[in-house]
């Protein structure tokens, strides 16, 4: 009797989702070109616009649980105030260091290549709405912003998505965990737990939407740029060159720095630790949000390159509300620039200002909305250079956007993968 050989089926390979992501990118664009070409883009951009709405809505849905449950739950797992202190002085250490260089690199550059030197002036955007913003923010004291820290409702924080209080206030809430009875501890341990769980898997599910929403996003970016092609290559004319400055300042702090770091500080091999990494770091690029990746960030940074639970839960969430590499770098660059193009000369001591200043600022204002241009009205202010300025580098804020804020979130991975090594974490970076 002849036996049946079975042939083992074929299991078709998936394609990636940081591959799919690039691909939503790519079509992204091509559309938002194409479609600009033939129809007006106020009439196809509602459209495909809603998709990304919704996407980055369903991201910043599960940011605040998550940084809570995760933050309260490392905080809780340290057991100690003292590991607690040590962890938070590396990784405030790491930013503060990390940031300085970005900003330093783009000074650098800046002077280097003059881009703002004989620049036209005739790109100049409405800056009204931003100035307005940027008034209230230097009304606030560096002292305020220290109280503003402190939660008065915690829950009102929640809903404006200001996340350093949220982070103060589960910081206080992890610490005293280990304050009460053992049976009280377990019980919120495991009810924290298990939203954190539901969190992720709601995340996982998102994260299977991301080249769709990004496709949406990309579309109405570029498609907004290109429906006007006399502007578009006005803008080029005037402002590519510190366009360039400000994406070759990010690709030393990104492709150089950084790496660096991770190699000599985290003992990891940086280019697989990006590649790990990439799912976050094409969700910061193509939303322009550091908290739009952060729930990325987080499940990645655990399973791809196995930093723990109590790194990651606290390095990250911090890390995207006060570590600005790359909006620092950026705030330099465009400060320099503004006053090359003002033909206005800045002593030295003014330039080591607008870095100071920069740092200061990336803190300060986190959760203000338009952070970025808010930074830099507050940079100019510091030196005295015409709050105007920021109206001539306004049309090209969205190219400078996208890749600062894929530094920004790489900045954190990467400071979560050294902690995590000085802490003497077995990571898995290089398997």
């Amino acid at each position: 009797m002849a036996t049946e050989t079975h042939t083992p089926k074929k299991t078709k390979k998936k394609l990636a989702i940081h591959w799919k992501i690039l691909i939503g990118i790519g079509l992204g664009a091509a559309a938002g070109i194409l479609l600009s070409r033939f129809i007006p883009y106020e009439t196809w951009s509602p459209w495909i616009k809603w998709a990304g709405d919704m996407f980055l809505r369903a991201l910043r849905m599960i940011v605040i649980p998550l940084v809570f449950t995760s933050i309260a739950m490392g905080v809780a797992g340290m057991g100690s105030s003292a590991a607690l202190g040590r962890i938070a002085g590396k990784t405030i250490g790491y930013y503060v260091v990390t940031t300085l260089v970005a900003a330093t690199i783009g000074l650098t550059l800046v002077n280097l290549v003059k881009p703002g030197v004989g620049a036209e002036l005739n790109l100049t955007e409405n800056v009204s709405t931003v100035g307005a913003v940027a008034g209230s923010a230097e009304n606030v004291s560096f002292i305020d912003q220290i109280v503003h820290i402190v939660p008065a409702n915690v829950f009102e924080s929640g809903a404006k998505g200001d996340l350093l209080p949220i982070i103060f206030f589960a910081i206080i809430f992890g610490l005293f965990m280990n304050k009460v009875e053992k049976k009280h501890s377990d019980t919120l341990g495991g009810v924290l737990t298990a939203i954190y769980e539901v969190i992720m898997k709601i995340t996982f599910a998102i994260i299977q939407l991301a080249p769709y929403g990004v496709f949406a996003i990309v579309a109405t970016i570029v498609g907004k740029q290109a429906g006007d092609p006399a502007a578009l290559w006005g803008m080029v004319k005037s402002l590519g060159v510190f366009v360039l400055v400000v994406w070759g300042g990010l690709l030393i702090q990104g492709g150089l720095i950084l790496p660096l770091l991770v190699r000599v500080l985290g003992k990891q091999n940086p280019w697989k630790h990006m590649s790990k990494m990439s799912t976050a770091l094409l969700t910061a690029f193509s939303t322009c949000s550091s908290g739009a990746a952060l729930p990325i960030n987080i499940r990645d940074s655990q399973e791809k390159c196995g930093v723990s639970q109590r790194i990651a839960s606290f390095v990250l969430p911090l890390g995207s509300t006060i570590n600005m590499n790359g909006t620092a770098l950026y705030e330099c660059v465009a400060a320099i620039f503004i006053a090359q193009a003002y033909g206005i000369e800045l002593t030295l001591v003014q330039q080591i200002m607008i870095v100071f200043t920069a740092l200061l600022a990336a803190i300060g204002t986190a959760g203000i909305p338009m952070a970025g241009m808010v930074m830099l009205a507050i940079v100019l202010g510091a030196v005295g250079l015409p709050l105007e300025g920021v109206g001539i580098v306004l049309a090209v804020e969205q190219f400078c956007d996208m890749p600062r804020t894929m530094i920004n979130t790489y900045g954190d991975s990467c400071g979560a993968v050294i902690i995590a090594h000085s802490e003497g974490e077995q990571l898995t970076v290089n398997d």
